[in-house]
Formats: structure tokens, C-alpha cells, sequence
């Protein structure tokens, strides 16, 4: 017996998303024109990663749009992993511009002089930048909990929220200062901070795909809440995973008493599947029910 519910509104999701993607692209454009208006590293870099925010987002749109399509015979758990494929590429893309941002830094910071950056008008495009970044993030902030892909386009305006912050403390120290190397240093700053967030995606990804238990599943306690429902002798075969984040599966042989069958079986099943959902949040369980003694012929 099955229950099919896995409580994603790819919908409401696919709204956010988009109202995030027209906010990042016009904020692209502000903080491109604004790098290439002042020579600053910091603020391209932020902007570069705004290019990528923007991408995450279209991927996110996508991926979201697939992952709505219903089951077929083919693929007979729907469309749910294409969400895990678009974080894959979204935490591929930002370790690739880390590294582009790096060596770009370090090729600044070894030149013998320091290129020319205009603090002042640094400042006011990075203040844009922060603003808008900090609007995306609230609307993505209660989605990205459910989705994984959200989730990866929400940690990249998180990072770039963060580097935005970054390039507002270097225009400041340039206009009190004059020091234009805190550019090349900000830049690096912004890179340090992408990239383990970009491997603790990656490593969810791998997880997912993996078929491994959900972080925070505990196996064992799943087994020990369900021997406690009556007419149960044992819980063997016991397998978890997720299609994506949100959606975890859950499936298990299950060793009964003999009245418990001739009963039926309809209440014992409400009943697991209701322990599932309410203590562990799994929607999607699976169970075999075995008289007692099928599970030694089935070993054999």
C-alpha cells in the first residue's frame, strides 16, 4: 500500500523563483555597468556571481517545471530527480567561478601597481546589490526548505549577499584609505565563502543520488517505532532514501501475527504509514506483510 503524498508545491515554487530570477537580472546589469565603471574587481566578481544567481535561477525554473510532470511507465516516481540534477549543475558552476575569481585576485594583488577602482560609485552599486540580494532571499526562505534545487539558487544569493557585504567594506576602506588592493582581497574573500557552500551541495547531491538515508533519518528508530504497533513481531529489510530534498521514501518487510491477515490488513497499515508521517515526515511508505515463519523461507 502506498501513499503518494509528498506535500511540494512545485507551483508556488516556480513563482518565487521566477520574481527572484527579474530581480537578480536587473541587478546584474546595475553591477556590471558599475564594474566596468569603477575597474573593481570585487564588484565584477559580485557581479559574475549574480550571473550565476540568475542561471541557478533559470536551471531552478526548469528543473522545477520537469520535476512537476507527472509518473509515467517509464519513470514511475515522476520527475522529482530533475531537481537534483539542476543543484548538480549549480554547485559545479559556482566552484568553476571560485576559481576564475582567485586567479584573477592573486593576478592583481602580485601586479606592481595597484589598479585604479572609484570607491564611491563601488559603494552605491554594492548597496543595490545587497538589497536585492536580501529581498531574493526572503522570498526563497521558507520554499528552499522543501526543494532542493530552490535550495541551491537560495544559497547562492546568500553567498552573494554576503559578497556584497564584502565589496561595501572594501569601497568604504578605499574611500577613507586610498588602498586599492582591498578590492583584489575582497574578491578572494567572496570566493572563500562560495566554495564550501557550493561542496555541501554537492555532497547532498550525492547523497540523493546515492540512494543514502536523509541526513538525520535514524533507521533504527524508525524499526523501534513500528515493533511497538500491535500485531507486529518484527521490521526486516528495512530501506530510506529521497528523490529529492522533501521527499523521502520509505520501504520495509514487515513480520505480523497470523490473526493479524485474517483480519485484514487495512488498519495496521493506516496505522505505520500514520506513525511514518507524523513522527518521521516520511509521506511515501511501502510495506510487505509476512506471516511469521515466511521470513526464514524467504532468507533460504
Amino acid at each position: 500500500m502506498h501513499d503518494h503524498a509528498h506535500g511540494i508545491r512545485q507551483g508556488d515554487n516556480r513563482r518565487l523563483l521566477a520574481v527572484s530570477l527579474a530581480i537578480t537580472g536587473v541587478v546584474l546589469v546595475v553591477q556590471v555597468a558599475g564594474a566596468i565603471l569603477t575597474g573593481s574587481l570585487a564588484l565584477l566578481a559580485d557581479a559574475a556571481h549574480m550571473l550565476t544567481d540568475a542561471a541557478a535561477l533559470v536551471i531552478a525554473l526548469v528543473a522545477s517545471a520537469v520535476a512537476a510532470r507527472p509518473a509515467d511507465d517509464r519513470r514511475t516516481y515522476g520527475y522529482q530527480r530533475a531537481e537534483v540534477l539542476g543543484a548538480l549543475v549549480n554547485a559545479v558552476v559556482l566552484i568553476a567561478l571560485s576559481v576564475g575569481i582567485v586567479v584573477e585576485a592573486v593576478s592583481r594583488l602580485l601586479a606592481p601597481e595597484p589598479a585604479p577602482v572609484a570607491g564611491g560609485w563601488m559603494l552605491a552599486v554594492a548597496v543595490v546589490g545587497l538589497l536585492a540580494n536580501m529581498l531574493a532571499a526572503w522570498l526563497l526562505r521558507h520554499a528552499q526548505k522543501h526543494s532542493m534545487n530552490v535550495r541551491g539558487a537560495y544559497l547562492e544569493v546568500i553567498g552573494d549577499m554576503i559578497g556584497s557585504a564584502a565589496v561595501i567594506v572594501a569601497a568604504i576602506v578605499i574611500l577613507l584609505t586610498g588602498w586599492t588592493r582591498v578590492d583584489a582581497i575582497a574578491s578572494l574573500l567572496i570566493a572563500v565563502f562560495i566554495v564550501p557552500r557550493a561542496i555541501g551541495l554537492l555532497r547532498e547531491v550525492f547523497s540523493v543520488l546515492s540512494e543514502s538515508a536523509p541526513a538525520g533519518t535514524a533507521v533504527a528508530d524508525i524499526r523501534t517505532h513500528l515493533l511497538r504497533t500491535p500485531g507486529v513481531r518484527d521490521v526486516h529489510d528495512v530501506h530510506v532514501w529521497q528523490l529529492t530534498r522533501g521527499a523521502p521514501v520509505f520501504t520495509a518487510h514487515v513480520v505480523v501475527e497470523q490473526e493479524v491477515l485474517e483480519r485484514g490488513s487495512g488498519a495496521l497499515l493506516t496505522r505505520m504509514q500514520g506513525c511514518l508521517a507524523e513522527h518521521f515526515d516520511v509521506a511515501h511508505s511501502t510495506f510487505q506483510l509476512e506471516a511469521a515463519g515466511h521470513e526464514e523461507r524467504e532468507h533460504h
